[in-house]
């Protein structure tokens, strides 16, 4: 290595480990000034370690000495020390901490600066962040742990396992994309709850209308318009909160993942273009996602990207007649006029882009 690029690289290894050594020791030293580590004992450690490791860079023997070294030391103090009123003298994170630095001497000596900077920082952020993260240890229910374990498994586990290889010849379904599906919807739902758990908006039913709007509006305009046929009085508030639904509908037909392609294959070789349209029109009444998604994949490859983009439009203007209606029936003709015609206006409009598309 280069004499001016050696320099600069333990230049850099001195400065994150003062730079960690500061978060240390206000976190830390704070408690207890007796534990090791710190602003001048990071610096040493980190300069110990890219010492030890230049000496004998093959097979790294001198650093791994060095290793064993320092964790005897550091099990010899964890043992003898007395715990402090704050219980920092048994903690583990102070053994770490010095290991970390220790390991940065070669790190920052082999590797991309980048890789030791993320790696300081993070420690900084764990370290500095101490009293919040237990806070949140203490806000998060058993029940939130085993949920989002679940959801990990869909995404994590599941997920890569699935084989990405068409069903049918016909339609492009596979089983990843199936369970692509399961995915994201699942991850909105689950996205969606969090955010009206733990960030709850005091009055108002715009934020929820929204967050509901993502995961279905239909769903959402019913349980609003029962809340506006419960209301003494009409509340454009909750008329908003209908509008807001339906307006989250359209950026989420291009972000829901969905798959009903062999439905929809089937009825356009069956029917041709009108099934397709007649098929919107049907599928409007309750969600309209998959059958989105199944034109946008090439579920009817026989349609023309002008008359897929009018069934999307028929679809959602459908869509929008049935939450008229939902909103009448749930929450009274009086109640709901102003939403429902709204919606109405909104299906017209969509019916008259989609015959300008089949122009």
């Amino acid at each position: 290595m280069p004499p001016i690029e050696l320099a600069e690289r333990l230049g850099l290894l001195l400065a994150l480990a003062f730079f960690l050594g500061l978060a240390f020791e206000e976190i830390y030293k704070r408690d207890d000034p007796t534990v090791p580590g710190g602003i001048r004992t990071f610096p040493l450690i980190g300069l110990a370690g890219a010492m030890l490791y230049l000496v004998e860079p093959r097979l790294a023997l001198a650093f791994a000495a060095g290793l064993l070294a320092m964790a005897g030391w550091l099990y010899g103090v964890q043992r003898t020390s007395t715990p402090s009123a704050a219980g920092s003298g048994r903690t583990l994170i102070i053994p770490v901490a010095n290991l970390l630095v220790y390991a940065l001497g070669p790190i920052s000596l082999t590797q991309a600066p980048w890789l030791c900077v993320t790696v300081t920082v993070a420690a900084v952020l764990v370290i500095g962040t101490r009293e919040r993260i237990h806070d949140f240890a203490r806000l998060v229910p058993q029940d939130e742990l085993l949920t989002a374990g679940k959801f990990l498994v869909l995404v994590g586990s599941i997920l890569p396992l699935v084989p990405d290889t068409r069903l049918v010849a016909a339609t492009p379904v596979t089983p990843y994309r199936i369970w692509l599906a399961v995915v994201a919807v699942s991850g909105l739902s689950y996205l969606t709850y969090l955010l009206q758990r733990y960030r709850p908006m005091k009055g108002g039913a715009l934020l929820p209308a929204l967050l509901g709007g993502i995961y279905s509006s239909t769903a959402t305009t019913i349980v609003l318009a029962r809340r506006q046929k419960q209301a003494t009085t009409p509340s454009p508030e909750l008329s908003a909160g209908i509008m807001a639904a339906t307006a989250v509908m359209y950026p989420r037909l291009a972000a829901v993942v969905v798959v009903v392609s062999l439905a929809t294959a089937w009825v356009e070789s069956a029917f041709g273009q009108t099934g397709i349209f007649t098929l919107a029109a049907l599928v409007g009444a309750s969600d309209i996602d998959p059958f989105v998604l199944s034109l946008a994949q090439g579920g009817a490859p026989g349609i023309a990207a002008p008359a897929a983009a009018a069934a999307i439009l028929i679809a959602a203007s459908a869509n929008n007649l049935a939450k008229a209606g939902y909103a009448i029936g749930f929450g009274g003709l009086t109640a709901a006029a102003r939403p429902a015609i709204l919606l109405g206006a909104l299906a017209l409009s969509g019916y008259a882009a989609a015959a300008i598309y089949l122009r």
